[in-house]
């Protein structure tokens, strides 16, 4: 197989949606390890804006970075030495990807073969482009961080997210109850028919009080919360007592304080620390793909965009918040 161009998303230097190109970029064989996917569909994660701006946990390396953890495709091709993966086999990427060498916005991409994980053949590109990250995070962070269990409690902020409604089914999944927060009452209607038990508005609602109510005055076993910032300790006041808090985001990047109401365990969760190994990669595969072939999971889907020329209007809709689900692109 000779060295072919795949039209591919790069961006050099710092900004918006608009620093964003599409280019032609050299797609080299497989070497040893690695595997070739030619790419049916892209899943947009708030990490990818981070990123491109330059506000991510790490920074991109410029000019000619690029951009992308999660695609769905077709394995092309093969190096030596990879056992897990044949020529045809649908596959989902995500674990260990470092996104400026190896950002899967792009028609073809050559992986390590540690980065892609099975597909299940009855599951469409853009269903596997909008599941791996969420559900994995959810399934870490929840079953294996926080050791949530059937008849638990959990609340679930920024339930709107991708990640949160993910959350929400992983949760019925396993026989807990999803009590799910958002900011105004525009999605409380999805979220319920995605699975949570109640939906609190927390612009308009006293969150802590309103789940002590709901579980009569016990509080929640789990809280599984994106946001940080200065509402996280009244935040606590919404946990049982000897419960755990699992924080996964810093959608608010003000300082936190500590919850006050102790006993408590607090986590932080990062889904590399799980996904780079390989029991944690085999495990977390397992779940997502089973809850896939028989539909308990159902990721939902806001909007998908045809053709790579569409990135930017993609990024334009993550960062207006006015979704629900993931957003994907089909190059």
């Amino acid at each position: 197989m000779s060295s072919t161009s795949a039209r591919t998303v790069l961006f050099h230097e710092l900004g918006g949606p608009e620093v964003l190109t599409v280019e032609d970029v050299d797609v080299p064989d497989p070497g040893p390890g690695q595997v070739l996917v030619r790419v049916e569909a892209l899943g947009l994660n708030r990490a990818e804006a981070l990123f491109r701006a330059g506000t991510y946990y790490y920074q991109p390396t410029l000019p000619g970075s690029r951009l992308g953890y999660e695609a769905s495709g077709t394995v092309e091709a093969v190096g030596e030495g990879v056992d897990d993966f044949a020529v045809g086999d649908p596959v989902t990427t995500g674990p260990g990807i470092e996104m400026s060498a190896q950002g899967v916005y792009a028609e073809r991409i050559v992986l390590p073969g540690t980065a892609v994980v099975p597909r299940p053949e009855s599951v469409d590109a853009v269903t596997g482009a909008a599941s791996w990250l969420t559900y994995t995070t959810a399934y870490g962070a929840l079953l294996e961080t926080a050791g949530l269990r059937p008849g638990d409690h959990v609340l679930i902020t920024g339930a709107s997210s991708g990640v949160g409604t993910a959350a929400i089914q992983v949760a019925r999944r396993v026989g807990a109850i999803p009590l799910a927060t958002t900011r105004t009452g525009a999605k409380k209607r999805r979220l319920l028919a995605l699975g949570a038990e109640h939906v609190l508005v927390s612009g308009e609602e006293d969150v802590p009080k309103e789940v002590r109510r709901l579980t009569g005055g016990k509080g929640a076993e789990v809280i599984f919360d994106a946001i940080g910032g200065p509402e996280f300790r009244a935040l606590g006041e919404a946990l049982a007592d000897g419960g755990a808090m699992v924080v996964y985001g810093w959608l608010d990047r003000r300082p936190a304080e500590l919850p006050w109401n102790w006993p408590l365990t607090l986590h932080t969760y990062a889904n590399a620390a799980l996904t780079s190994t390989p029991g944690g990669r085999r495990r977390s595969t397992a779940f997502l793909n089973a809850g896939l072939r028989d539909g308990g999971f159902r990721p939902p889907v806001a909007e998908v965009f045809v053709g790579l020329d569409r990135i930017g209007d993609a990024h334009r809709l993550m960062e207006s918040n006015t979704h629900l689900g993931k957003i994907v692109v089909k190059p």
